[in-house]
């Protein structure tokens, strides 16, 4: 017996209330599970990129203020000689945010003065020359940080003071993917020369913001009333100097505290174990709508099975097969599927662009879009199956009976 797909296309426009919102259940699930699934993605992939640097044996301090009268330069300075003459000490450094965490500054980079052109978002950290050392990081090419261009930091200048800046290779390519980087200037306020760019590493992370791209600024930090200090010491010495150094920097400041202490390998756990919770988060939610559309499927065709237990009757009094009836079903349900992944695709590349736009993700791939098309469809036929398999059991002695 063939199947004529326009009488089931007027069976459900004559009734099109649950078929239209199911349909867009489908459409939102798809548009959800697709972005849902990219973005978990992206977060497993960050779990297993390197870091770039030290985390074994490095860890850092944060000292903060609790009076008007503390001189930060000059307790700067005192807390970095007294770092770097310790025999455990590979190198030392003042900065004002930690890598591997939230704890830092993101700014705009420009191609062209007055904050104009194309713009980079990029990590920023205040360091001094000591910085590379300390996060055991080579340069690829150019040169590092001289003492004499570490200045304090002035957030009210015109622009930048010295302007020198070291980037990673990662923010060297987005900022000139056609041409080397070293040498050339970029705008931040005022113009800043890139002296150095190195081997890419992870500076602070905001959630999502690009893994690898820094900026290395020679400054003194502590405008704001507090200053970090980052340490690498020699393998196996980190917990004894971390604890002699918190020790000691603390009771050396009248009107300075050991605010935070922290290993930059518990800096990585945490990052990883954030990443991985966002991971499990929106894999949950991805299986519970999808669990919730499968029921929504399910309800739809029971609930068109009930309603036409007559015209069911009638159809196998006349010589129509189970596999007809369930074939009649499982069609009209494909048919919703169609319209509601149709729809749910358009809707996941919208969602996929303002993500790009919004949030710097990565544009999302489409095979995303065809696997989640794909799985979508598969488990949406097999909640209608069950239903369909209950319509073909009903007996044509139905059609005659009086409902």
């Amino acid at each position: 017996m063939s199947l004529d797909i326009r009488p089931l296309i007027s069976t459900l426009l004559r009734s099109p209330t649950g078929a239209v919102l199911v349909a867009l259940q489908i459409s939102i699930t798809l548009a959800v599970l697709v972005n849902s699934a990219w973005i978990v993605n992206q977060r497993i992939a960050r779990i297993e990129r390197p870091t770039g640097i030290d985390t074994r044996d490095t860890f850092f301090l944060r000292i903060a203020s609790t009076s008007k009268q503390f001189n930060i330069a000059q307790a700067e300075g005192e807390d970095l000689a007294y770092l770097r003459s310790l025999s455990g000490v590979v190198a030392a450094t003042v900065t004002d945010g930690v890598p591997l965490t939230t704890d830092g500054e993101e700014t705009s980079i420009f191609l062209l003065p007055g904050q104009r052109g194309r713009s980079v978002t990029t990590a920023f950290l205040q360091m001094d020359e000591q910085a590379l050392k300390t996060l055991h990081i080579p340069l690829i090419a150019g040169r590092d940080f001289r003492p004499a261009e570490v200045q304090p930091f002035v957030p009210d200048s015109s622009g930048p003071n010295p302007p020198e800046i070291i980037v990673t290779q990662s923010l060297a390519r987005a900022l000139f993917p056609q041409g080397d980087a070293l040498g050339k200037t970029v705008h931040m306020g005022g113009p800043l020369t890139i002296i150095g760019i190195t081997r890419d590493f992870m500076g602070p992370q905001e959630p999502d913001s690009p893994t690898y791209d820094t900026l290395l600024f020679p400054s003194m930090p502590g405008q704001f009333g507090n200053y970090g200090l980052l340490v690498r010491a020699r393998p196996g010495r980190r917990d004894a100097i971390m604890s002699e150094a918190e020790q000691h920097i603390g009771a050396a400041h009248q009107y300075g505290v050991v605010h935070d202490a922290m290993t930059l390998a518990f800096a990585k756990q945490q990052l990883e174990a954030n990443n991985r919770n966002i991971a499990i988060f929106l894999a949950t939610v991805n299986a519970l709508m999808l669990a919730v559309c499968c029921l929504g499927v399910f309800g739809l065709t029971t609930f068109n099975v009930a309603s036409r237990t007559r015209q069911i009757g009638t159809r196998r009094a006349v010589g129509a097969r189970k596999r007809d009836v369930v074939a009649q079903f499982m069609v009209e349900n494909a048919l919703i599927l169609a319209v509601g992944t149709m729809l749910g695709g358009v809707l996941a590349l919208l969602i996929g662009n303002w993500l790009t736009t919004h949030y710097s993700l990565p544009r999302l791939d489409l095979t995303y879009l065809t696997a989640g098309i794909l799985v979508l469809w598969a488990t949406g036929q097999l909640a209608a199956w069950q239903p369909a398999r209950r319509a073909a059991s009903v007996p044509p002695s139905v059609a005659t009976r009086t409902v």
